[in-house]
């Protein structure tokens, strides 16, 4: 999860268990926005059997299904699935069993799914490396359903200004950055609430103990851009005091960065909840 940062530092922050593991996430953000309940990133899922769900040793009490009802709301709700990237932990919750486990059908049957063209076709005809993390049952009935719409791809650096691009915009408060370091073209949601931007960071930033630039996951595909990338969103994210929403940070749910002389660092770390009453 730290790439080339020693043991010795990356442990201050997420200590391992004897087995050299970490305790992660699978945070996701449900969003209301006018008439639609867009819901970002879904989780690993339940279908997939136990042999594969005991590499990764799940614990904890939480599902996607207990948190809806919490909020009220049902999966037939959801207007918009927007997924981040098409990684396993990232999209599985997408597709399900039917009744009689004879085959799948999607999750959200009365929402969108959004991805984006470039990043599907990088899934679908996958790397070597990262073909174990794209599960064609997780991609492909998405397609089959009809339920697939694609958003256009602009990058976060503009190769002449070498700057932050503005993000493509999904609805009246929600708008998409794109970066291609940990996988190509993940999308990063930039969602306007009450004055301030909340950002579901997704696998650019996975949790507090990765904001300094060097702390780049070993599995990104090119981890110099991812670099490049998170400095360029972390300098506008403390100039912009953006709200900076974890998927994996098992203990924050946000934080605000700021500028130090050891470069930009964390602030404040609260929850949404604590942050807006």
């Amino acid at each position: 999860m730290f790439g080339v940062v020693p043991k010795t530092l990356w442990s201050k922050t997420n200590p391992a268990d004897e087995n050299n593991y970490c305790t992660w996430s699978t945070r996701c953000l449900l969003v209301e926005d006018g008439d639609r309940l867009v819901l970002i990133d879904n989780g690993i899922g339940t279908k997939q059997d136990a042999k594969f769900l005991n590499r990764y040793y799940l614990h904890g009490d939480h599902s996607l299904e207990n948190s809806f009802k919490q909020a009220g709301f049902t999966f037939d709700d959801v207007t918009d699935m927007v997924i981040s990237h098409l990684h396993f932990d990232h999209c599985g919750g997408s597709i399900r069993y039917n009744n009689d486990r004879t085959g799948f059908e999607t999750t959200f049957k009365n929402a969108t799914y959004w991805s984006n063209k470039e990043h599907w076709q990088w899934a679908t005809k996958p790397n070597s490396r990262e073909q174990a993390s794209f599960l064609k049952e997780n991609i492909q009935p998405i397609q089959d359903s009809g339920q697939l719409k694609w958003i256009d791809g602009a990058t976060i650096k503009d190769n002449k200004t070498n700057e932050y691009s503005d993000a493509k915009q999904l609805g009246n408060n929600i708008s998409i950055m794109f970066v291609r370091g940990h996988t190509d073209a993940m999308m990063v949601p930039h969602i306007l609430y009450k004055g301030k931007t909340v950002v579901y960071v997704a696998d650019l930033i996975p949790s507090v103990g990765h904001i300094p630039l060097q702390y780049i996951c070993g599995y990104d595909t090119r981890p110099l851009l991812s670099l490049s990338e998170k400095e360029l969103f972390l300098n506008r994210a403390a100039e912009e005091e953006f709200i900076l929403f974890f998927e994996h940070d098992s203990v924050n749910e946000c934080c605000t960065v700021q500028k130090t002389d050891k470069g930009i660092r964390v602030k404040d770390t609260f929850t949404l909840n604590e942050f807006f009453g």
